[in-house]
């Protein structure tokens, strides 16, 4: 870059020995001569001020060590698309030049030409481009009008992802070229947006997902900006601090997928801004810090109107402490997948399994949950296991197993908003099945059990001691041994002197005898 640069370079994106900064100032800078770059950095730890020299302020930063002068030449303002494309696509694969010449003929006369199979090549090359990626190559603009469109008809996804780009204008001068553009990713380019909306003769017709994260784009800005995003179905503002100020009206009606992660100002009013996009299937909040969630067009037990279509959730890395976040999620009418890790209700070690199975009883048409698919039998064990695990307090709240006497209050209804609907599914919960446990006074207290086979008569009746800790799948480990019968066949269950005819399954093998309420002269019934 030369001494004599005009005006037009402040805003200019910049490259200085791989860091990235805005040019904010053009000028001299005493007593020093020459001409001066001022350039606010990316990383506020590279730069040295806040623009300011011997008193005298020549452009503003928002960190205090957020800016440096630079000479001109120090510095990289990029290249074009269609160089860059070259650079990356072309002159790395192109075989060299062997100096040979073609003879072809040109009205009457031979011509003889050299490069000339190898231009034909390149274009060849560049016209059959679809899915291409220039990260970090340092591009700036679009070049000359119509050269894209020329050489590179067919793309259809573009990563432009750290590049030089600084304004939407120069975005669309690019896009204008590619007509079937349906993948752009345009995140981490610090880029100005338009003032007024865009018209529909500078659109995206074919683009279908977008990612802006990292360019400092606000909401108004997305709104103004998605009326020339007609088919969008995916789009990612991660890393933006955005705050959601106003409903999607006329836009972002197709969308599928949204990306909000690490936002650190949203909060669920913000949310309900955009409860009503009628195509939403994914949402990920990771890393926002929401810690509370309530839609208060439903009560418990029945199903908001908001977010119609949403299907997978994705809440990690977030501040959800309370088990009523959980609840909320229940009334939602399309949830089938939870991601929900590292937030302080998630507990580890033994306590993580108990909230696994919790999570499951609460939201009960959830499929997966942090990408572990739940099948039935996993389903009914956690049901099961949340149905005896509050019953004493379900009693306590009014819970009855007579359904006319069964009124328990509204504080349990609000904490429990299932717990009902179980009783329905399972029968509501025994006074055996209840009964208070008492400590052990050795961890490893032995249990008398008798071993029946309700379907094979000509086994005899077992008796046999067990510890009150031993885990179902460590029964039925030792039950196939003994049978000589896969353990993946064995089905338990249970039953009592203090209940008569009533039979209890076994449905979670990784819980012991001891949360069953097993205890000694009961009868463990074996089925394969």
């Amino acid at each position: 870059m030369n001494d004599t640069l005009t005006s037009d370079v402040i805003g200019r994106r910049v490259e200085v020995n791989g860091e990235h900064a805005t040019v904010r100032f053009s000028g001299i800078v005493p007593p020093v001569a020459g001409l001066w770059l001022g350039v606010e950095w990316d990383n506020p730890e590279r730069g040295k001020h806040d623009g300011s020299h011997d008193g005298t302020v020549y452009f503003k930063c928002r960190h205090p060590t957020g800016g440096s002068f630079i000479r001109p030449n120090k510095v990289n303002f990029g290249v074009d698309f269609l160089t860059a494309v070259k650079n990356r696509y072309v002159l790395e694969d192109a075989p060299e030049e062997d100096g040979k010449g073609q003879i072809i003929i040109i009205g009457n006369k031979p011509v003889e030409t050299i490069g000339f199979d190898s231009i034909i090549k390149q274009q060849s090359q560049l016209s059959k481009l679809q899915d291409i990626s220039l990260r970090n190559c340092a591009v700036n603009c679009a070049g000359d009008k119509g050269a894209i469109a020329k050489a590179c008809p067919n793309i259809r996804k573009v990563d432009l992802s750290r590049n030089l780009l600084s304004s939407w204008d120069e975005v669309l001068d690019i896009a204008d070229q590619l007509k079937h553009l349906e993948v752009l990713n345009l995140s981490e380019n610090k880029l100005s947006f338009p003032l007024a909306s865009l018209t529909l003769t500078r659109a995206f017709p074919a683009l279908k997902i977008l990612a802006l994260n990292r360019t400092g784009i606000t909401w108004v800005e997305v709104l103004r900006c998605a009326s020339g995003w007609p088919v969008l179905e995916e789009l990612y503002l991660a890393s933006n601090d955005l705050f959601i100020s106003e409903r999607p009206a006329d836009v972002l009606q197709t969308l599928k997928l949204l990306d909000l992660s690490s936002n650190q100002s949203i909060d669920e009013n913000q949310l309900f801004l955009i409860a009503y996009l009628p195509r939403l299937e994914q949402l990920i909040l990771s890393d926002v810090g929401i810690s509370s969630i309530h839609f208060p067009d439903a009560v418990a037990g029945q199903k908001t109107l908001m977010f119609p279509s949403l299907q997978y959730l994705i809440v990690n890395d977030n501040q959800i402490s309370q088990w009523s976040f959980i609840n909320e999620l229940d009334k939602l009418q399309s949830l089938h997948a939870l991601s929900c890790t590292r937030n302080p209700l998630m507990q580890e070690g033994k306590a993580a399994q108990t909230t696994h199975q919790f999570i499951i009883a609460k939201i009960g048409q959830l499929k997966t949950l942090n990408k572990c698919e739940i099948l039935p039998e996993e389903r009914r064990g956690a049901e099961l296991d949340y149905r005896k695990a509050f019953g004493n307090e379900w009693k306590a709240a009014g819970g009855h197993q007579d359904p006319d006497r069964n009124r328990p209050n509204e504080e349990f209804v609000a904490a429990h908003p299932r717990y009902q609907l179980l009783c329905l599914k399972y029968g509501a919960p025994e006074d055996g099945e209840l009964k208070t446990q008492q400590p052990f006074v050795l961890k490893n207290q032995l249990l008398t059990l008798k071993i029946k086979y309700p379907n094979q008569v000509d086994q005899k009746v077992l008796e046999k001691q067990l510890p009150a800790s031993m885990t179902i799948q460590k029964v039925k480990g030792l039950l196939a041994r003994l049978l000589r019968v896969p353990v993946s066949e064995l089905l338990l269950s249970y039953e009592s002197p203090k209940m008569p005819g009533r039979e209890i399954g076994l449905e979670n093998d990784q819980q012991s005898l001891q949360f069953y309420s097993v205890e000694s002269g009961d009868c463990l019934l074996v089925r394969w």
